[in-house]
């Protein structure tokens, strides 16, 4: 497995966090394959997902180390816990439960709790996040994480939400430490008429648009 660190340091580099969630586990394999081929190397499979450890132990069976494969929707230790020993090399919760990160602690392996004011998001930074998930982000915008940063500059947030091509770079511009992308990455089209070149192509759209992005604040 994967050291935290190398898993930190890839989805810092990548800059996007690819969700995927479905009605059904069978093409997701095959999904993850295809933004794997895209370079896209940070994928987290929700625990919305059915059969979704199953998914996660599968991947990384298929995969390897060749891409970081999370899980996400977790709301508990014990979940975490399920995961992790399901192969999942990351952990993503919508919401700041302290157990949750102290479990990923125990394993050595990165945590992304959810949190939206600066309360919860310095509380989850101390006790040990890497990453923040600043959610919902869909309403507030790319000015929540510039208003975010001022005072909170140490920590490192992924935005999520609402986060398509015509704004991603504005939350890249605005100081995220890479995007949480789901349906307009990954979308349902794509998965149910099995366009894995399509999503392949989607990957490497999102990768150069973070790319340019960061090349812009330099």
């Amino acid at each position: 497995m994967a050291s935290t660190t190398k898993i930190v340091s890839e989805i810092e580099s990548t800059g996007v966090v690819a969700i995927i969630r479905a009605a059904g586990s069978s093409e997701l394999v095959d999904v993850v394959t295809a933004l794997r081929d895209g370079g896209l190397t940070c994928i987290e499979v929700t625990m919305t997902t059915p059969n979704a450890l199953d998914v996660i132990h599968k991947a990384r069976e298929t995969l390897g180390d060749s891409a970081a494969i999370g899980v996400g929707t977790v709301l508990d230790a014990e979940t975490a816990r399920a995961a992790i020993l399901a192969g999942a090399q990351f952990v993503v919760a919508p919401i700041l439960d302290l157990p949750t990160i102290e479990m990923c602690r125990r394993y050595s392996v990165p945590v992304m709790p959810g949190a939206m004011t600066p309360t919860e998001i310095v509380r989850a930074w101390q006790a040990g996040a890497d990453f923040v998930k600043v959610f919902p982000s869909t309403a507030a915008g790319p000015g929540l994480i510039r208003d975010l940063r001022g005072p909170l500059p140490q920590i490192k947030m992924i935005p999520t939400g609402g986060i398509n091509l015509n704004n991603a770079a504005e939350f890249i511009k605005a100081g995220a430490a890479a995007l949480g992308v789901g349906s307009a990455l990954v979308t349902k089209e794509a998965v149910k008429n099995k366009d894995f070149a399509g999503l392949k192509a989607a990957a490497a759209q999102w990768l150069q648009c973070v790319r340019q992005a960061r090349e812009a604040t330099k």
